[in-house]
C-alpha cells in the first residue's frame, strides 16, 4: 500500500461522519462530508434544551431540558442514519456527567435508539476543545477556553500539543443563581481560578475562546465596532480592547443588551455572564491577545481520529484542495499553476508562500459562473468560505487574489480594510499570474509544462517550447501585459 494509499485507509474514512454534542445548554448534530483534516459540514442544527438549568441547587438535569433533549436526540438520530453516516458520535459534556441522574438518562437514551454515547470528563471536554483549536488555527500558542452551560475549560497550547488541563464549574447556568450578587459572582469565579495555580504568570500568547456563548460576544464587538468580515473564526482582539468591552457587556441590563446588534434572543441569558467570566479569566491570565474559535469539541474529537501524518498535512491547503476537487473543471489541481508562479515571488516568507499555494488550488472554482460575475463569485466563496487555518487578512488576500484571477478591478471596501496598499497589489500581482496561467492553458492540467515566466533585468519573460508556442495569442499577450504592468516590468515572449 502506498503512503497516500495508507492515509486514506488511516485517516479519511469514506462516507460522512456525525456528531451529536450533548451540552449543558445545547444540543447540536454536525454532519461532516468524512473524516479528513479539513472535513467539510454538511448540517449543522442546535436546540438550546437547558438540561444543566438548576443543576446546582437540585444536582439533576432539568425536567423539561430532559423531554426537549429526548425528543431532539430522536430527530437527530434519524437524520443521521438516513444520510447514512459511516459513523456516528455522541458525546455528552458537563450537565450529563455532574448530575446525579446524568448516566441513567444516558443509559436509556442509548436503549431507546440503538447507540453509544460517551460521557467526557472534564479534562476529557477541554483536551477535545483544545485539539479543535490545533486543527483550525496552526501554531497556536497559549490557552484554550471553552465555556459551556454548566463549566469551563481551560488548557494551554503549543507546538501543535495540548498541556495541562482543567474544569471548572463555573458555567453561566450554574451561576444564575447569583446573577444580582455581583461581588458573590466575582469572587466565586475568582475562588474557582485560584484552584489553578499553573494559570497565573501571564506566559500565554494568546486566549483562543470556544464556546457558543464567547462567540455571541464575537458577533456583539464586529457589530459595534463596523468591523468589515463577518467570520467569527480568528476574529481577534488585543487584550486591553477586549477587556474595556466585556466590562460594559458584562453590567448591562436584559433589556440594554436586547438592543444591541448581533444579539441572539436565545443567547440573552448567559451573554452578561459569559463576558463576566471571560473579563475574570483575561484579568488572570494576561495574554496578548483574545482570538475567538468557530472549531471546538466537535472538530477536535474527529482531528483525534486521524492518523499521525493526517494530523501533520495543513487544514488550509487541505481544505482549498477538497474545495478544488468539487468544483473541478479538467482535472487541474492547481499545484502546476502554483510552481509555475514560484519564480516571480522569491522573497516571499512562509505564509505568504502557502497563501500563494491555496490560491493557485483555488484559481478555477468560478469557472461555471456566469462570466459577468465570475470575480465577484470568486471573491465572496473566498472571503466567506469555510475554511480552517486562515486568519482574516489572509481571507482578504485570497479573495483579492481570486477577484484579480477572474478580471476583477477593485475588491471592494471590505477587502481594503483589511489589507494594506502594498499587500493589495501583492495579492493583485498573484491574481493575474494565475490568470494568465489558466488563460495560456485553457485549465487543462500538464499543458504549463512547456512554458516558464522568470523575471530578469527589469522584464518579465514569457518562454515557450516550440509545441506550446501554438497556444500563445492574443489573449495571452494581454494577460501577460497586464501581469506586467503589476509587477512594474516589461514583457517578453520567448519561443
Amino acid at each position: 500500500m502506498s503512503q497516500a494509499a495508507g492515509r486514506q485507509a488511516g485517516g479519511r474514512r469514506r462516507g460522512p461522519v456525525a456528531v451529536i454534542d450533548i451540552g449543558s445548554n445545547s444540543l447540536r448534530l454536525v454532519i461532516y462530508d468524512r473524516l479528513s483534516r479539513s472535513p467539510r459540514m454538511l448540517f449543522n442544527e442546535k436546540v438550546l434544551c437547558g438540561l444543566g438549568r438548576g443543576i446546582a441547587a437540585t444536582n439533576k438535569l432539568h425536567p423539561e431540558g430532559v423531554k426537549l433533549a429526548s425528543e431532539n436526540l430522536r430527530r437527530f438520530v434519524s437524520l443521521a442514519r438516513a444520510v447514512p453516516v459511516s459513523r456516528l458520535h455522541v458525546l455528552a459534556t458537563s450537565a450529563v456527567r455532574d448530575a446525579e441522574d446524568g448516566a441513567a438518562f444516558m443509559r436509556k437514551i442509548e436503549r431507546g435508539l440503538g447507540i453509544r454515547a460517551k460521557i467526557l470528563s472534564g479534562v476529557e471536554e477541554g483536551r477535545m476543545s483544545a485539539f479543535g483549536v490545533i486543527a483550525s488555527i496552526p501554531g497556536a500558542d497559549g490557552l484554550v477556553g471553552d465555556l459551556g452551560g454548566g463549566s469551563v475549560e481551560l488548557v494551554s497550547v503549543a507546538d501543535e500539543g495540548v498541556g495541562t488541563a482543567a474544569s471548572l464549574p463555573i458555567g453561566p447556568l450554574r451561576l444564575a443563581d447569583i446573577a444580582d450578587d455581583e461581588r458573590r459572582l466575582r469572587e466565586t469565579i475568582d475562588r474557582h481560578l485560584d484552584e489553578l495555580p499553573w494559570l497565573q504568570g501571564g506566559a500565554f500568547g494568546s486566549f483562543y475562546a470556544v464556546g457558543g456563548a464567547w462567540r455571541a460576544l464575537a458577533r456583539i464587538h464586529m457589530e459595534q465596532s463596523g468591523y468589515p468580515l463577518h467570520v467569527i473564526q480568528q476574529y481577534g482582539l488585543t487584550r486591553s480592547a477586549a477587556e474595556g468591552f466585556l466590562d460594559v457587556v458584562a453590567h448591562q441590563s436584559r433589556k440594554s443588551l436586547e438592543k444591541m446588534p448581533g444579539v441572539s434572543r436565545k443567547r440573552l441569558e448567559t451573554v452578561s455572564f459569559a463576558a463576566r467570566i471571560l473579563f475574570r479569566v483575561l484579568r488572570r491570565t494576561q495574554p496578548k491577545r483574545l482570538v475567538f474559535s468557530a472549531y471546538g469539541l466537535r472538530e477536535g474529537h474527529l482531528y483525534t481520529l486521524l492518523d499521525a501524518a493526517t494530523r501533520r498535512e495543513d487544514p488550509l491547503l487541505a481544505g482549498a484542495a477538497a474545495m478544488a476537487q468539487s468544483h473541478r473543471r479538467f482535472g487541474a489541481d492547481g499545484e502546476d499553476l502554483f510552481a509555475w508562479t514560484t519564480s516571480l515571488h522569491a522573497d516571499e516568507d512562509s505564509e505568504q508562500r502557502r497563501l500563494r499555494h491555496a490560491a493557485a488550488l483555488l484559481s478555477d472554482v468560478a469557472w461555471a459562473e456566469h462570466p459577468d460575475y465570475r470575480a465577484e463569485q470568486a471573491l465572496r466563496m473566498t472571503l466567506f468560505m469555510p475554511l480552517p487555518g486562515i486568519d482574516h487578512p489572509g481571507r482578504a488576500f485570497l479573495a483579492a487574489t481570486l477577484h484579480a484571477r477572474y478580471g476583477g478591478a477593485d475588491p471592494g471596501d471590505m477587502v481594503r480594510r483589511l489589507l494594506d496598499s502594498e499587500r493589495l497589489a501583492a495579492a493583485r500581482a498573484v491574481g493575474l499570474s494565475l490568470r494568465l496561467g489558466n488563460t495560456l492553458t485553457g485549465g487543462v492540467p500538464g499543458l504549463l509544462a512547456g512554458s516558464k515566466l522568470a523575471l530578469d533585468n527589469g522584464t518579465l519573460t514569457l518562454s515557450l517550447r516550440r509545441d506550446s508556442g501554438q497556444r500563445f495569442g492574443e489573449s495571452v499577450q494581454r494577460r501577460l501585459d497586464a501581469l506586467g504592468r503589476a509587477l512594474g516590468r516589461k514583457t517578453e515572449i520567448r519561443v
